[in-house]
């Protein structure tokens, strides 16, 4: 559900997003298409992903690709994800994961995602565009007020807060089975 209210001429959405859940199905999603630094804009269809690099195809792929006149390379993708994408990738997700409780590894791109998306919930923002690189990211955001916030923050910022999620969900997990 998306709330829209209205700032002057211009329409401004309110989070109503679980960015926690969208991030984490999606980099699970870019994780097993080898997409690991990229640019995701956050639009009323869903997202906007563009692969930040183009791929080097193997030797024996350039070699097929010469003998059919095909590129050496394989150019960036771009996709995009609609809410009812997200949905099933977050489906998907938990059919597979059978471990509850188990330490995670944060540089996964799921979780390193997942972690960014409860950063921003916990700040009630909305989520214009976030740019994944190799050891960096570029949040933009719009806060509450209406004002576009740009963080960028290395990586491992990030990772105490990881950690304190761990042992939230371990928490709950423990009430869980307790009762």
């Amino acid at each position: 559900m998306i709330r829209i209210r209205p700032k002057g001429d211009e329409q401004i959405m309110a989070n109503a997003t679980h960015y926690v859940e969208d991030l984490r199905a999606i980099g699970q999603m870019l994780a097993g298409r080898n997409i690991v630094d990229f640019e995701l804009k956050h639009v009323a269809s869903g997202y906007f992903i563009q692969d930040l690099h183009e791929h080097t195809a193997s030797l024996s792929a350039r070699i097929q690709n010469w003998l059919h006149g095909a590129p050496y390379s394989t150019r960036a993708e771009s996709l995009t994800i609609s809410p009812a994408d997200v949905e099933r990738l977050s489906a998907e997700g938990r059919a597979r994961r059978t471990k509850a409780g188990q330490l995670t590894q944060f540089r996964e791109l799921s979780n390193v995602l997942r972690t960014i998306g409860a950063y921003l919930d916990s700040k009630e923002v909305e989520l214009l565009e976030l740019q994944k690189r190799p050891i960096s990211v570029t949040l933009q955001y719009r806060d509450k007020s209406g004002h576009d916030e740009i963080e960028d923050r290395p990586l491992t910022s990030f990772y105490k807060y990881f950690l304190e999620l761990y042992d939230k969900r371990s928490q709950t997990e423990e009430s869980r089975s307790a009762n």
